[in-house]
């Protein structure tokens, strides 16, 4: 597989699970809570090979993005920061 198809993978992995955890703590539907991950400056990162996320659990993907919907930057994130 090269990077790309790599990336498609892993996006579809991380999308799968991120929606489901959204829909399961806020209770939007799926098309919404997609929505407003891919939105989200955390997907951003999340695409950016350069910071090799793909190694972050889903859990602390979450996370990131749960602290960005809170304090408006998911770098804010304990799992980033370790605190």
């Amino acid at each position: 597989m090269s990077l790309k198809e790599d990336m498609v993978v892993m996006l579809d992995y991380y999308d799968k699970e991120i929606v489901k955890m959204i829909c399961n703590k806020y209770g939007y539907d799926q098309k919404e809570a997609l929505r407003k991950f891919l939105v989200s400056e955390t997907y951003r990162m999340l695409r950016n090979p350069k910071l090799a996320m793909w190694d972050f659990s889903p859990a602390g993907i979450f996370d990131m993005w749960e602290s960005e919907q809170i304090t408006g930057n998911p770098r804010n994130s304990l799992y980033i920061r370790r605190d």
